[in-house]
């Protein structure tokens, strides 16, 4: 499985993926799920992709093609929106290509991406595009998109960024994010991907991937969880005995469930039926069964 998460605040935005793949708990593997167009200077557009490895590879393949100087591509396209439609395109061409004979074999056509950057002259844009080809915008009400096993690190999300939140603090609740996923799924894992990209900067100048020995990451994976269990502390439990905090309710004394009594249990023999024969009865034949 895979976890993806892109941000997109007024300072720039963030990408964080992971990169484990597993095909059953005794295969376990590790591929890349970001890719970086990038021409410095002119744009830098990053995609995330979850769902089926083969699918989300082949979709990759054809848009990292070489293709002839008049066709359209990341590289050239002249707006976020019409990247977002060739990544939409390339979905489709995989799926007429795939997706029939893949039904033969009962597997379905799964895959999702995340793209986001900016074009030179234009401002940043996020987008997620879908199995079948259709995508949405980020807005200032949902600033983010998740892809993959998204609901361990979602909470988070949502109580921390806004459009105004500083980049580094974006980066940072992105990888706490991640570390809620990696506690509680285990087909996300290590190494991480994670590029800050900075509005206007049209280049890639923060990037790191993060494995079991990066300091900060396990830094955030110590605090996060000491913190969790210092404010779960500091909470009041219920205070029973105060109306006031928690209304009692009568409870009532006749069940609305059916109960069973013993004559319920009862069952009278069967006359009809031959008695039971234990081990040591005699048999027809007069000998006793041992």
């Amino acid at each position: 499985m895979t976890y993806c998460v892109a941000m997109r605040v007024d300072e720039g935005l963030v990408f964080l993926s992971d990169t484990r793949t597993n095909a059953g708990v005794d295969h376990v593997s590790a591929a890349r799920k970001m890719a970086v167009f990038e021409q410095p200077g002119d744009r830098v557009l990053v995609l995330l992709a979850a769902g089926n490895l083969a699918l989300t590879q082949a979709v990759m393949q054809l848009l990292s093609e070489p293709a002839p100087e008049d066709k359209t591509t990341l590289y050239n396209a002249p707006t976020m929106a019409e990247a977002a439609r060739l990544v939409g395109d390339a979905v489709r061409e995989v799926h007429r290509r795939d997706a029939a004979t893949l039904a033969e074999f009962s597997v379905d056509f799964n895959c999702s991406f995340i793209l986001g950057g900016q074009i030179r002259g234009a401002n940043t844009r996020l987008f997620m595009i879908y199995s079948a080809g259709n995508f949405v915008e980020s807005s200032l009400v949902s600033p983010y998109f998740q892809i993959g096993e998204s609901k361990y690190g979602k909470p988070i999300i949502d109580r921390v960024v806004t459009p105004t939140t500083p980049l580094d603090e974006v980066a940072k609740c992105a990888l706490v994010s991640m570390d809620s996923t990696l506690r509680s799924n285990l087909s996300v894992g290590l190494p991480l991907d994670l590029l800050v990209y900075e509005k206007d900067a049209l280049r890639v100048t923060r990037f790191s991937t993060i494995d079991n020995d990066n300091q900060y990451f396990q830094m955030i994976h110590r605090t996060w969880g000491e913190r969790l269990r210092q404010i779960f502390g500091e909470i009041p439990n219920p205070t029973w005995a105060d109306p006031a905090n928690v209304p009692l309710r009568e409870r009532e004394t006749v069940s609305n469930v059916p109960r069973l009594t013993n004559n319920d249990l009862r069952v009278e023999p069967d006359t009809s039926a031959p008695p039971f024969q234990t081990l040591m009865q005699p048999t027809e034949s007069g000998q006793g069964q041992h």
